[in-house]
């Protein structure tokens, strides 16, 4: 019973990290960031990886091992759907990353990061789907946790 509610502490703990890094990153990102804002963005892509990863983990272990086992998540339509989300959510996230990682040398020397007008659209563009695919990813999350499609 504790293991079970530790396992999925943590797993809310990696969801809402997730949640609040990739918002405090669209939120800061702009065309003309500071280096403040640069290096906020910057550090908070790093927790949003650890925390992606957090989640992957610890959710196969609450899947496999907790709640209602993986026979019962295995034969969910909404798990599935929730792990497509998921790693659609991963793979829009890999262009900014890249971006944010880029910009080390110029935050290492002081400057902020310069941006083109397309980089930022694009970069734009990507968190917002990341987030409005997080909101999916909650609805499938509950949808399944209820049995619906079973």
């Amino acid at each position: 019973m504790i293991a079970s509610s530790l396992v999925a502490a943590l797993h809310f703990i990696a969801a809402f990290g997730i949640a609040a890094t990739l918002f405090l990153e669209w939120l800061t990102f702009s065309r003309t960031p500071t280096l403040a804002e640069a290096r906020r963005i910057a550090l908070a892509d790093r927790w949003y990886g650890l925390f992606a990863m957090l989640l992957l983990v610890v959710g196969f272990v609450r899947a496999a091992h907790f709640e209602k086992g993986w026979s019962f998540y295995a034969h969910s339509p909404f798990f599935h759907l929730k792990l497509t989300l998921f790693v659609l959510v991963g793979l829009l996230s890999i262009y900014p990353t890249v971006r944010f990682i880029r910009w080390a040398p110029a935050l290492k020397a002081g400057r902020a990061p310069e941006i083109s007008d397309r980089e930022h659209t694009l970069i734009s563009r990507l968190l917002g789907a990341q987030m409005t695919l997080l909101v999916l990813i909650v609805i499938s999350a509950s949808l399944m946790a209820h049995g619906v499609g079973l």
